[in-house]
């Protein structure tokens, strides 16, 4: 299950601090560990030390929570976050939205586009705004019929089975195409879910989610305070890495809740 070694990457704004809420939070569920790091740009006289400062901030912000504080260089922030996670063995990466977004969606600044094209570890975004509830309510998995959703409904239940909470399939029927097909796949979904979990009939649901678009379809979806919406990786991604097609990429926008990209073949 993906949380058991979070790495928040923190800025000083409104989506490094909800990064470090949600990055807290997911370690609560999970019993994880927690590093919180910093990237600064190498070369730059003073760029280290604005680095610490800012984790002299993010330190404030967590007060008793254990975290390992980390100063890491890149050639930017996406690119020194996935190198920082390697190197450590953090298996879920989490970043704030872009600043300018509307509130209560995921804004895809330069460091969550790097991410969600390039990662090596599971992606996680927040929307602008977000707070962390008290429980986690239930994780809905976006699916389509192919190898990378498969994995994802599969790790997404044996996570829900753990953490005790409710697992929803959602397929998108956007625009005037048969649904027939797509009731099918989620009946195979559903019992890929509960012969790869623990979880009974009852914890799994699925659904179709219609519109004219992308958005309509999202929002054709009720999403209770606490959710978490997975994600697959594109069939366009490389082996254990993150790819965000350009379906999905449009339901991250559209979600009004946390966002995890798995990489394909993630395990």
């Amino acid at each position: 299950m993906i949380g058991e070694h979070v790495l928040a990457g923190y800025a000083h704004d409104g989506g490094g601090r909800e990064a470090l809420h949600l990055a807290r939070a997911i370690v609560a569920l999970t019993g994880g560990r927690l590093t919180v790091a910093t990237v600064h740009p190498p070369d730059r006289p003073g760029a280290a030390g604005e680095a610490r400062a800012l984790l002299d901030q993010a330190a404030a912000v967590l007060g008793d929570q254990r975290a390992e504080l980390v100063v890491q260089e890149g050639r930017g922030v996406g690119r020194g976050l996935t190198a920082l996670a390697s190197r450590i063995g953090a298996d879920l990466i989490v970043v704030g939205s872009g600043a300018g977004g509307a509130r209560g969606r995921i804004g895809i600044g330069a460091t969550a586009d790097h991410l969600l094209h390039s990662a090596t570890e599971a992606v996680m975004l927040p929307p602008l705004g977000y707070e962390p509830p008290d429980a986690l309510a239930g994780i809905t998995v976006m699916y389509v019929r192919r190898p990378q959703a498969d994995e994802a409904v599969t790790r997404a239940a044996q996570a829900a089975e753990r953490l005790g909470v409710p697992l929803r399939l959602i397929t998108l029927a956007v625009g005037d195409v048969p649904t027939g097909g797509l009731q099918d796949d989620l009946a195979l979904a559903i019992r890929l879910a509960l012969d790869s979990s623990g979880l009974e009939s009852g914890d799994v649901s699925a659904s179709l989610a219609e519109g004219g678009d992308v958005a309509e379809a999202v929002a054709d979806i009720d999403w209770p305070e606490g959710e978490i919406l997975v994600c697959a990786s594109s069939e366009d991604a490389s082996v254990h890495r993150v790819f965000l097609g350009e379906v999905a990429l449009k339901v991250a926008r559209a979600a009004p809740c946390p966002v995890t990209v798995l990489p394909r073949g993630y395990f």
